[in-house]
């Protein structure tokens, strides 16, 4: 089923609450008024709520089951779907609330 694409305005958290932002959208393909993002783009996250002593809070992200079948610029785009991993905790992000106008596979 296809999934919506995800942009830098999407909303994406940590499984602590930080919030992900992608460092380097995709600028010549935008759903939504906002720019996609692809599997080769970052993720920082600010305000991570996981204490340092249980081996810090998540700092970055980067997705790794990007799209199958949707290419921007020649690198797998990124669907709601799509899973990643923080680091340096493994843990998941979280899509909230995807632009819904464009979708893909």
């Amino acid at each position: 089923m296809p999934g919506p694409l995800l942009t830098s305005a999407t909303t994406v958290v940590c499984a602590h609450g930080g919030q992900a932002r992608a460092t380097q959208p995709f600028p010549r393909v935008r759903a939504g008024g906002a720019p996609a993002v692809t599997a080769a783009a970052p993720y920082t996250i600010t305000g991570c709520a996981l204490p340092s002593q249980s081996g810090g809070p998540c700092v970055s992200a980067q997705w790794v089951t990007p799209a199958s079948r949707v290419r921007l610029g020649g690198v797998p785009a990124v669907l709601a779907d799509a899973r990643a991993v923080c680091t340096p905790t493994g843990t998941p992000l979280t899509v909230a609330g995807p632009q819904q106008r464009a979708k893909g596979v």
